[in-house]
């Protein structure tokens, strides 16, 4: 029996799930049983205002995120608005890009025009993208919690069989608090990085433009020898060949994005860690401020350190993919750069450097979806694109893009020249069928054959 103010006495033994129901202002009655009706609506209500909260069905409220993203970056330093001056140089680097890149590719100028951005209006046009990619994290989390919610249903009434169900809108809510803090910060961080809007290698824009950080290219320019109008132009044309093939390819940017979120549906939560960090007798007790220190905790330990099989194929195909895009980048510009920009060399192996010490699209997807990408293979894969630039000309190499079908595998990447050449074209399905079929068939003949041949040895 509890005392007027709810808590349990001391002489009652300690039984967690009384104590979560007792958080939500439920309490047996003098025979000690609990009013299910009460406790239907009063979960009901509790389920109804979770559900409020959260503006999306991953149990994050975006707008908060959002907040606490622009604050974080705030504080990680200067973030002036652009200026029309910086846009002023952004539109006519833009210009010069454009008439370079028209001979160096065969995809058609963008149909939006390059902006100047700062750091969080970069964060402010990224965050669909973001949400789409996290939005499995949230539901894998809160299921985690949701298991470790079940062993304590035993506690309740055999009536109360749903219990489970009704309380995940909350630990969905919950989940996403915890990791909302965690997303804040890597896409903060991000943004204090990356020099263009698609710099991490994804198609992170609602729309296909060159987007400039000018800020962070102050930061990059500093220490090399390089005019900063040279700089601009360099990285805008970089961003532009991107966007370019993002724009005219269009079953790229989907893929990738498709595949790191597949990659974060198959993320195991370590849920040893997880129950370190939450004591979930206590449940009434995970305020925002609580959430945070949650998050703090878990920072690094959300995820289980194995990966599956099909996480392991998944980044391979990943990395390919990242590879292949950069290379064709790294291959477009410098012959873009070859006739009018002696010091491009001086850019490019800066940009190598940097992606090599791992770039912000490595420190980002490791924060939030546990996914070390490093495209290792970029060099491989500028390489294949400069040989199929010499032997097909700019119209041949880029047609390669037209199906996913075609595109260089690993393997390619190991034998550029076997690709060009056509050494290494893979057998078309239907071969492959036939093949398997003629096989099927002479090992049928053969068990045949020796099916006949054992009555007659017998006699």
């Amino acid at each position: 029996m509890s005392d007027p103010t709810g808590a349990p006495r001391d002489d009652q033994p300690n039984d967690p799930m009384a104590e979560i129901l007792r958080q939500l202002g439920l309490t047996p009655g003098a025979d000690g049983q609990l009013d299910l009706n009460q406790l239907m609506a009063r979960l009901q209500q509790q389920m109804g205002a979770f559900a409020a909260q959260s503006s999306s069905g991953a149990g994050i409220n975006w707008e908060r995120t959002r907040h606490a993203a622009r604050q974080v970056a705030a504080g990680l330093g200067p973030d002036p608005s652009t200026t029309s001056q910086q846009q002023r140089e952004v539109a006519d680097a833009e210009r010069l890009a454009n008439l370079w890149l028209d001979e160096a590719c065969d995809f058609a100028e963008l149909p939006h025009p390059a902006v100047a951005w700062s750091r969080a209006e970069w964060i402010e046009e990224t965050m669909p993208a973001w949400e789409q990619v996290t939005g499995p994290i949230v539901t894998n989390i809160a299921e985690a919690m949701g298991e470790m919610m079940g062993g304590q249903a035993a506690h309740l009434p055999a009536e109360l069989g749903a219990f489970g169900a009704m309380m995940q809108p909350m630990l969905r809510q919950a989940a996403g608090a915890m990791y909302s803090l965690q997303l804040a910060q890597a896409i903060a961080k991000a943004s204090t990085e990356v020099v263009t809007g698609s710099e991490i290698g994804f198609q992170l824009l609602r729309n296909a433009r060159a987007a400039v950080l000018p800020t962070n290219v102050r930061s990059f320019s500093e220490g090399l020898e390089v005019s900063d109008q040279d700089v601009l132009l360099y990285l805008m044309l970089r961003e532009s060949a991107r966007q370019r093939l993002f724009n005219q390819v269009g079953w790229l940017a989907p893929q990738m994005l498709a595949l790191v979120e597949h990659y974060a549906r198959e993320i195991r939560i370590d849920a040893t860690a997880l129950e370190s960090a939450i004591d979930i007798d206590d449940m009434g007790q995970l305020t925002p401020e609580k959430m945070a220190e949650i998050s703090e905790n878990l920072q690094g330990r959300l995820f289980e350190p194995t990966q599956t099989q099909e996480q392991v194929e998944i980044l391979g195909r990943l990395e390919n993919l990242l590879a292949l895009v950069e290379g064709w980048v790294d291959e477009v510009v410098a012959q873009a750069t070859a006739r009018w920009m002696p010091n491009s060399s001086v850019l490019a192996e800066t940009l190598r450097r940097r992606r090599a010490a791992g770039g912000p699209s490595e420190d980002v997807l490791k924060s939030l979806v546990g996914l070390e990408l490093r495209p290792r293979r970029v060099r491989d894969a500028a390489n294949l694109w400069a040989a199929l630039t010499a032997d097909r000309g700019v119209g041949g190499r880029d047609a390669v893009w037209n199906h996913p079908d075609l595109i260089p595998t690993s393997a390619d990447l190991d034998d550029p020249l076997g690709y060009v050449s056509g050494e290494n074209a893979r057998p078309a399905a239907d071969d492959l069928d036939a093949e398997l079929a003629r096989l099927l068939a002479e090992e049928g003949r053969d068990e045949g054959d020796s099916g006949s041949g054992s009555p007659a040895t017998d006699h």
